[in-house]
């Protein structure tokens, strides 16, 4: 596994695409990681390291705290790809000239490379890129050619085969840059010299091995949610560990229909794992009963889930790890591009934040992965696609998407309506554009007809976005014929809702849950 060990090493310099660039180097088949920009020489010299990628950023080269970074490692003999303000480090910081443009460049570009350049291998010329710089290249630095250029951008490749460095001043990373994906696989493959080891495959092998060394004889205990990162997790670890695993299941009254009989069945009698189900509706739905505030509502139901896996983990006698599927862009958000490392990573407790008194040392086989890579992952594993395709559900469940009271009977209500949704998006062939797809059930009544007699119910509001992080996200255009058939579907199938609204709203203004 020499190609994971030797990670192609992105450094952040406040980039907004910085994981997107540290994706497009897996979906190469090489390993990726993201540190800070302030990270040191040394630092990184442990990493053995297969070539540096510098991000871009939203600061000049010239202002004052610009981020800049260890002039060092100009001289590891390292293949280094610098992007947009990556490329201006160059220039910068190695004898060359950055000035403000004349004209900006923000937006599509047709970039034409005439010098062979092994970055660029296989490329069209002209080709489109995109561009988002005020910023440019006036003076090469000493060593460089110009093997690229824009309209307004002489200077928009430069290249130093001697010593393998490369900068472009637009952003392969991103889909406005169609043939990006060339340029990445040049990199990393053609001037890195990495091999196509990373794939979930060769990962899963690699972590049971070492989830299989750092166990030993000990015990583990999971919080198995029925999501997809808890599911991966804890199929990975039984893999590697078998009976000395057990997952704590822990039915609050707020999941969707089916949904415990499904964790059931999958973890149960497919996979034999050792399950402890808790049946904990009567309270949690006591403990929630006439809050209507969405924070407190969460800190509720954080808290009863504490207490409850706590008991039940004591019942379970002396455990040694506790198992978490934490995943890549938790450790990312951990580190500042800014302030550079973080001495302690944090942990996104999936359980809701289990107290220190437990005593447990944490075991997270997924904290290298993207979602994506979890999904794969999953699949690898013999996971059904009910579970490694669903859509993200939020840690408390349907009780932040029944707005206002909770009660069994709201709780049901909106089942059945989610239920409907979700068969009806899946029956379309639409359920795996969505991001994620969700009904609301609204705290307000509404004067319907139904039959001959005047209703007067509850009211839902549908939403499904797209996203490929969910720190933004737009509405989905569904095809009204299919917005008519699930809305009539959950008037006449569900008792007690009359009025079905759609929620076009994106993020930002609002968020992609209600509350």
């Amino acid at each position: 596994m020499e190609g994971i060990r030797r990670p192609v090493v992105v450094l952040d310099f406040g980039a907004q695409y910085s994981k997107l660039i540290a994706r497009r180097v897996r979906e190469a088949h090489a390993y990726s990681v993201i540190v800070p920009y302030t990270i040191t020489v040394e630092a990184l010299r442990e990493m053995t390291p297969s070539g540096l990628i510098l991000s871009g950023g939203p600061a000049s080269v010239h202002q004052a705290g610009a981020p800049h970074p260890d002039p060092g490692i100009f001289n590891l003999g390292l293949p280094i790809l610098g992007i947009c303000y990556g490329t201006q480090l160059f220039a910068h910081l190695l004898g060359g000239k950055v000035a403000r443009a004349d004209r900006r460049e923000y937006g599509i570009a047709r970039f034409e490379h005439a010098s062979p350049c092994p970055l660029f291998e296989g490329l069209s010329s002209p080709t489109q890129v995109w561009m988002s710089h005020g910023d440019r290249v006036e003076v090469l630095p000493h060593g460089f050619t110009a093997v690229g250029h824009t309209d307004n951008s002489p200077y928009a490749a430069i290249a130093d085969d001697e010593r393998h460095f490369y900068g472009v001043q637009f952003h392969p990373e991103v889909v406005h840059t169609p043939e990006g994906m060339r340029i990445f696989e040049n990199f990393v493959h053609k001037i890195c010299g990495c091999g196509d080891s990373w794939t979930m495959g060769s990962f899963g092998e690699m972590a049971v091995q070492e989830i299989r060394e750092r166990v030993g004889e000990k015990k583990v205990l999971c919080a198995l949610s029925g999501g997809v990162d808890s599911s991966v997790a804890a199929a990975l670890i039984h893999r590697a560990v078998g009976d000395q695993l057990t997952c704590v299941f822990v039915d609050n009254g707020l999941l969707r229909k089916n949904e415990a009989k499904l964790v059931r069945e999958v973890f149960q009698e497919h996979f034999h794992i050792n399950l402890v189900c808790v049946d904990a509706e009567e309270r949690f739905l006591g403990a929630l009963a006439g809050v209507t505030e969405p924070e407190q509502k969460r800190k509720i139901i954080g808290g009863v889930f504490i207490d409850v896996f706590e008991e039940e983990a004591r019942k379970l006698g002396h455990m040694d790890f506790l198992a978490q599927g934490t995943l890549y862009p938790d450790v990312i958000e951990s580190l500042s591009a800014t302030g550079g490392p973080s001495a302690t990573i944090k942990s996104h407790h999936n359980v809701g934040g289990l107290p220190e008194e437990m005593h447990l040392e944490l075991l997270e086989p997924l904290r290298e992965l993207f979602k994506d890579e979890v999904r794969v992952l999953g699949r690898e594993l013999g996971l059904p696609d009910e579970i490694v395709s669903r859509h993200p559900f939020p840690g408390p469940g349907l009780g932040v998407r029944c707005v206002g009271a909770i009660t069994r009977e709201r709780l049901d209500t909106l089942r059945d309506a989610d239920a409907i949704f979700v068969e009806e998006i899946r029956n379309a062939g639409v359920y795996n554009d969505i991001w994620q797809a969700l009904v609301c059930l609204l705290p307000v009544r509404s004067v319907g007809v139904q039959g001959d007699e005047q209703t007067y119910e509850e009211v839902c509001s549908l939403r499904a976005v797209t996203s490929s992080d969910a720190m933004t996200a737009d509405w989905y255009p569904f095809d009204p014929q299919l917005l008519r058939r699930i809305a009539n579907r959950i008037c006449n199938e569900v008792a007690r809702i009359n009025r079905v609204l759609y929620d076009i709203t994106s993020k930002p203004p609002g968020t992609i849950e209600w509350e």
